[in-house]
């Protein structure tokens, strides 16, 4: 039977809405509606809501791929000879036949500013697509194409980006281990309440002297730190970092503020600083606000003795600036702007709701507003120049103190609707929709994370400059980086807004220019990469991460065999990072001593009696499962004849990750040191539970001391390294 909306599932399918899904049994086939397929299209900029609207909609599209030269941007592979072309079309409303003569002028500026001319003749009709041979050979890098056709009295010019990748992404040396910890959590002598970049550094140092090659934190991007928006994966922006992560005690311009010190000085702030390391939350307002009048004295000093004043630190400053142009400019502003429009208590932080004139960035009221209040946007130009050092500082301890790898970063999968990069880059930003997930075994719902998705059309019209930017950011002073749902790369579930994620559909996304691109960064900042690829993925996915040396996830306490006991140490592959369990689950601690069924019955996630009997049951036959494996394996080790401690269990499970072919294992800071309560738990609000606040009880200074950190490490290098 012929289909009642022809022309809208054709859009829908040009514009790689897919049409269906298997869900997470793999047995049942979920088919995208026709009213998704409308919002969906909406939020693509295309008005889809009748089938003659649909039909002029998919025409607009073909026509103007009809009429372009060239495609604005190229992704090929360095090791493949057909990137050595050039493709162009005639132009359709040349009306030339066959035959006739179009004579071409191709420049090839490459990446190092060398330039190349190409010209020629050839004989086409109007709308054929021409195939050029281009020599000579062009190397790996970001390459600039300009065309120029001429036929008789006709003209046309274009221009492409040329992207030319290396093969596959950066492999690790060698199996080896390293250690995972979330920033905020750690406890220094020196932080202020929170983890900071020289507790960073402090922690690399001692993970080197353990043998690890490598320190994982979770993501550092730019966060309000007041009420919700204090989840690190829901950041103001992914350019740029969070300021509250300072060392401020390390800030060189301390030195020279007598103003800063004095606010140091203080009893009122000593006093409360005393209480903020006490607690056992991050309490990040109070953080941000005892430390800001500090950052303004500092930026004070800052001002007055080296900006543009032509010593080191000023020109490492108009470096900075140069280096990252209007990108930071604009991610400043916001921040500044957004500072004086709820100081005056009229607005909230949602751009949305500012003044029309300021909810625009290229608006004359945003440019006059950044004139006017310079000292306020160079503030927050100077906070991330700074943590840039402070992370350049920790990335060379690390290298010093022997991590072979460096600092494993993370790169989240979005952007709060209401940061500055949504304000900064709209045009890039799918309307009317949000990321997520369809309906499983945790949700018979889906989940709704909030964050608008990028929209992949509009992303390589943009010659994927944005997505450039967010690998550089992410990989600066990192030698190792994993990418938050990397299936991100592949599809992304795409849920309109007002509706649950029973009416979700898949969106298709430019997988190899993707994965190129992040393969041609990560040969440049020799740095891993690493896919958090947990859960349903479709058969392709593990495949073509491999091809592209994208490393795979895998959590030991998700890998189970068909009987539903863990997997083999053997049956581990090797291109994965093996862990333990994750930031959303609970500790090994707290999975021994069900500490998440008690949080989950306490705040409603278990409803009754008996779904916390049965998930008791089911956890009794997990660490009866638990033990079989790690006694198999040999990772067991006698414990004097009494009961198991937690510390010796929990070194089992780490003897046991480090004998399986994994290129790398993560160790949990949290496992080593026996923390028993989550840091998350997803999809619970912060009024049930106080997620991405939890501070660690051991501070740092006891970790070579700890004989429990020491006998729960397990191994100190992966067999076979």
């Amino acid at each position: 039977m012929p289909s009642p909306t022809p022309h809208l599932q054709a859009l829908a399918a040009r514009l790689g809405i897919l049409p269906g899904y298997m869900d997470q049994t793999g047995r049942e086939r979920r088919v995208t509606s026709d009213e998704t397929r409308v919002a969906l299209i909406g939020a693509m900029g295309y008005d889809a809501s009748t089938e003659e609207r649909a039909r002029r909609a998919l025409e607009r599209i073909e026509e103007r791929d009809r009429r372009r030269v060239m495609a604005p941007v190229r992704v090929v592979h360095d090791e493949e000879a057909w990137h050595r072309t050039i493709e162009f079309r005639v132009p359709r409303d040349w009306r030339l036949r066959a035959g006739d003569r179009v004579s071409w002028r191709c420049e090839l500026r490459a990446e190092d500013g060398t330039l190349a001319v190409h010209e020629g003749v050839v004989e086409r009709g109007a709308g054929e697509v021409v195939d050029i041979g281009l020599a000579p050979f062009i190397g790996a890098g970001y390459h600039d194409l300009r065309l120029e056709l001429r036929a008789g009295a006709r003209q046309a010019r274009a221009a492409q980006r040329l992207i030319v990748t290396p093969a596959a992404c950066v492999l690790p040396a060698r199996r080896s281990f390293g250690i995972i910890a979330n920033l905020y959590s750690l406890r220094g002598a020196h932080d202020w309440g929170v983890g900071n970049l020289g507790d960073l550094a402090r922690l690399c140092e001692w993970s080197a002297s353990r043998g690890a090659a490598f320190v994982g934190v979770n993501p550092l991007h730019a966060l309000r730190n007041a009420g919700h928006d204090i989840s690190p994966y829901r950041p103001v922006s992914r350019l740029y970092r969070n300021e509250i992560y300072l060392d401020i005690e390390a800030i060189p311009e301390l030195a020279e503020s007598e103003e800063a010190r004095a606010l140091l000085a203080r009893d009122e702030t000593r006093a409360e600083l005393a209480r903020l390391r006490a607690s056992d939350r991050v309490r990040y307002e109070r953080i941000a606000a005892l430390e800001r009048p500090i950052l303004l004295a500092l930026h004070r000093a800052f001002a007055l003795h080296h900006r543009g004043a032509g010593d080191a630190r000023g020109r490492a400053y108009a470096r900075w600036l140069e280096r990252e142009g209007d990108a930071l400019t604009l991610y400043a502003t916001f921040r500044a702007l957004e500072a004086h429009l709820v100081a005056g208590g009229k607005h909230s932080s949602d751009w949305h709701t500012w003044p029309t004139h300021f909810q625009s960035p290229s608006s004359a009221q945003v440019a006059a507003f950044r004139e006017s209040h310079h000292e306020a946007v160079d503030l927050h130009r100077w906070l991330q120049f700074e943590l840039d050092r402070q992370l350049g500082e920790v990335a060379s301890r690390a290298s010093e103190a022997g991590l072979s790898i460096g600092l494993y970063q993370d790169l989240a999968i979005g952007t709060a609707p209401d940061g500055s990069d949504c304000w900064a880059y709209p045009a890039l930003f799918a309307r009317g929709v949000s990321v997520g997930a369809p309906p499983d075994d945790y949700s018979a719902t889906g989940q709704n994370w909030g964050l608008p998705p990028l929209d992949p059309h509009r992303l390589h019209e943009d010659r994927y400059a944005y997505w450039i930017a967010l690998v550089r950011a992410a990989l600066r002073h990192a030698g190792a980086l994993r990418i938050d749902h990397v299936l991100g790369l592949f599809r992304q579930f795409w849920i309109p807004d007002g509706t649950s994620g029973r009416d979700g559909a898949y969106v298709r996304f430019p997988t190899n220019d993707l994965l190129g691109i992040l393969a041609l960064e990560s040969a440049r900042h020799r740095a891993v990469i690493v896919g958090e690829d947990l859960g349903t993925v479709p058969q392709e996915v593990p495949g073509t991460l491999r091809k592209w040396g994208v490393l795979g996830s895998r959590v030991m306490l998700f890998e189970r065999d068909r009987g539903g006991g863990f997997r083999a140490a053997s049956t581990y592959e090797p291109h994965v990072l093996a862990t333990a369990d994750t930031h959303d689950m609970v500790p090994l601690a707290g999975f021994w001593q069900e500490r998440d069924i008690d949080i989950g019955r306490e705040v409603g996630v278990i409803a009754t009696d008996d779904e916390e009997r049965a998930a008791r049951a089911a956890r009794a036959r997990d660490r009866r499962a638990l033990l079989a494996r790690l006694a198999a394996a040999g990772a067991l080790r006698a414990s004097g004849g009494g009961e198991l401690s937690g510390p010796e269990l929990r070194g089992a499970v780490h003897r046991f990750l480090c004998g399986t072919p994994a290129l790398l294992v993560g160790l949990a800071l949290d496992d080593l040191t026996g923390e028993v309560d989550p840091v998350n738990i997803p999809g619970v609000g912060a009024d049930r539970f106080p997620s991405w606040t939890r501070r660690m009880r051991v501070p740092l200074e006891s970790l070579p001391d700890a004989p429990d950190v020491d006998a729960a490490f397990g191994c100190e290098r992966p067999r076979g390294s």
